[in-house]
């Protein structure tokens, strides 16, 4: 009897010792081991590497650069229309009389020069009195206006803080539909954002957002307060400010617009250097040519831009063209439509002499002429046609 019971014993030990190695080292064999106490899940290195699809690298890269812009002006609240009547001003006396307020506004900058030059919206600073930015570590800091250029909706502030990170300009000129790209801002005050899209359309003009139009179309959310932020390609380099969107609602309907990268460069060198924008002009009055037009001029194609008015004594009047004449070329370079010619002569340097191809009777000719100086556009006409 003994015996037996010694042997039950350590047939016992034995058992339990093997269940306790099952059980600590492949505790799924146990198939009761799985129901209810501890759940084994697997879980990913945590090595702080990209994972596929993330954009976090270029975020990185980018939203350091990338500062909010909070303004203020003072605005002039008009007389109620009663301080007319001799008896309202007796009873409320002055109350009522001329006053003023202030509003403030948001929007987005761009760091483009460790010695803290920022590039953003010219509508964004507009009359402003006082301009604050705040940079996303924190720090915040008075800046001021250099410049500006309502005619493509531009404008270079500076701060004096020492150091700051600048974002590193891309290739906007190598973008192509379909490319990938982020937009960053601070919609609607709520802090510094992140939205992603493609490139949807180049070189959109005709909006009826500012003269000089050339955008980068994306569908990547751009709202009110996103203006004059960046908008990177994959890498974090910037290849457009944000201007404009379209929408009904006043939120994002998958329509927003920046201006490419290399025209803001060009743009905002001129403001830094002379504190403005110089750019050639002739004196005319363009329009686009219409299917109808083309046919009434014998034209096979509506390519060009219809010559609807010369200045009297101006650069193109004193060259010999005449309303009716299409202009087909600027200095060698095709003319597709008025938009594209507005460019092409704003380019051109004042003072020097220009070919301009003309089609007339049906025939082709060169007009030299010399360029002008292009003339600074009254506030309230900024949104209309000009003379080119």
């Amino acid at each position: 009897m003994h015996k037996f019971w010694l042997i039950f014993a350590q047939t016992v030990t034995i058992f339990l010792a093997v269940l306790f190695v099952v059980s600590t080292l492949r505790p799924e064999l146990l198939s009761w081991s799985s129901r209810g106490g501890m759940v084994t899940v697997k879980e990913a290195a945590r090595d702080g590497v990209s994972k596929p699809g993330s954009f976090s690298d270029a975020v990185q890269t980018a939203t350091p650069s990338v500062v909010n812009i909070f303004t203020s002006k003072e605005v002039k609240i008009p007389p109620h229309p009663l301080m007319d009547d001799p008896m309202f001003r007796r009873f409320f006396g002055d109350r009522f009389e001329s006053q003023t307020r202030r509003t403030a506004s948001l929007g987005s900058g761009v760091i483009v020069s460790p010695e803290g030059y920022i590039l953003t919206n010219h509508h964004v600073v507009e009359a402003a009195d006082e301009i604050e930015i705040a940079l996303m570590d924190g720090r915040k800091a008075k800046a001021r206006i250099i410049g500006s250029d309502p005619e493509t909706d531009l404008a270079v502030i500076k701060v004096d803080m020492g150091v700051l990170p600048a974002m590193t300009f891309g290739h906007s000129d190598h973008a192509r539909v379909g490319d990938m790209v982020l937009a960053i801002g601070n919609p609607f005050g709520v802090g510094q954002t992140v939205t992603m899209g493609i490139i949807s359309a180049l070189g959109r003009t005709h909006m009826g957002i500012s003269i000089f139009e050339n955008f980068i179309q994306t569908d990547a959310a751009i709202n009110p307060g996103n203006s004059g932020g960046a908008l990177v390609d994959t890498t974090g380099n910037l290849i457009g400010i944000n201007a404009a969107i379209v929408s009904r609602t006043g939120g994002s309907l998958g329509i927003g617009f920046a201006i490419p990268a290399n025209i803001a460069k060009q743009i905002m060198e001129q403001i830094i250097q002379t504190g403005g924008v110089t750019r050639g002009w002739i004196g005319v009055e363009v329009q686009d040519l219409t299917p109808e037009l083309a046919e009434s001029f014998k034209r096979t194609s509506p390519d060009g831009a219809l010559i609807a008015g010369v200045l009297k004594d101006g650069p193109a009047d004193r060259a010999g063209m005449k309303p009716g004449d299409i202009v087909v070329a600027v200095a060698g370079k095709a003319v597709a439509d008025s938009s594209v010619m507005l460019n092409l002569i704003a380019i051109l340097p004042p003072g020097e002499s220009a070919a301009i191809t003309v089609a007339r009777n049906q025939a082709e000719k060169i007009i030299k002429i010399n360029v002008g100086k292009r003339p600074k556009p009254a506030p309230q006409d900024q949104d209309q046609d000009t003379l080119e």
